[in-house]
């Protein structure tokens, strides 16, 4: 996922350094053109099927019946079972988002808000919370060889289960979007798990984990406003400026419990 390029350092040398090899891909839905993704391609079939889902169009893993991807072309091709309703109309809108290299959605972004419903009942430990970033701070990453990627991780409690990194953070909930479609009910299931991301939690990034089902969001960045009023209409528990011991929680801190005092 990475390049060796050479370069000119501040002073005037030559040295060689890796950067993330970004590529496009581009998919296709039943032979139609949807949209191209850019990505450092770790799980390109994770991220189609996650992205199908963040973006609405499909329901369930059970409406796909292939994903086939080829490098040599740059293609997802995806086949669905019985096509795909209103196709047409529900990708006719675009809101250009606050993605990484302008990422679109398809749609209002708050058509389908009202209808989450995440369970009231899930909390965090503060202590969980500080095992998280400190599994965060240790994983192994391209962005540790070579900067410019965005990471995330989904969590239950302080146990890791998946990490994504990629060019651009939606691209990368995406990717846990698919893999979590794929896995079995336990799994599938957001309500007792925590999200976390390297990027900042505006509005798309808080309903995506929330059409996820993931209650709490932990963010290394901070929040927009629009972020903060979704998350607070949503129930979902944002959390930001997350490093070390320290961090904000921005929306419901009931969901946190304190255990843990900083030093």
């Amino acid at each position: 996922m990475t390049r060796a390029v050479e370069i000119v350092d501040e002073y005037g040398q030559r040295r060689t350094l890796r950067i993330p090899a970004e590529r496009p891909l581009t998919v296709y839905v039943d032979k139609r053109e949807l949209i191209t993704l850019m990505t450092l391609g770790a799980h390109p079939e994770w991220l189609v099927l996650g992205y199908l889902r963040n973006q609405r169009l499909i329901q369930s893993v059970h409406e796909i019946e292939s994903i086939t991807v080829d490098w040599d072309v740059g293609a997802a091709a995806v086949r669905t079972r019985h096509g795909l309703a209103d196709i047409e109309d529900r990708t006719a809108r675009r809101v250009v988002t606050t993605g990484c290299g302008q990422g679109s959605v398809f749609g209002g972004l708050m058509d389908e808000v009202e209808r989450i419903r995440l369970n009231p009942d899930a909390r965090l430990r503060q202590s969980e919370l500080y095992g998280i970033l400190r599994v965060i701070r240790e994983q192994d990453s391209v962005y540790k060889q070579a900067g410019s990627v965005h990471g995330c991780a989904l969590f239950r409690g302080d146990e890791l289960l998946l990490f994504v990194e990629d060019v651009g953070r939606h691209n990368a909930v995406d990717t846990i979007a698919g893999w979590m479609a794929l896995q079995g009910e336990d799994v599938a299931r957001g309500d007792d798990k925590v999200f976390y991301t390297t990027g900042r939690l505006t509005s798309e990034m808080i309903i995506k984990s929330a059409q996820m089902g993931v209650p709490i969001v932990v963010s290394r960045s901070g929040t927009t406003q629009m972020g903060l009023e979704v998350a607070e209409r949503l129930g979902l528990c944002a959390i930001g400026r997350a490093t070390h011991t320290r961090f904000l929680c921005y929306t419901h801190a009931h969901r946190l419990v304190w255990d843990t005092p900083p030093p």
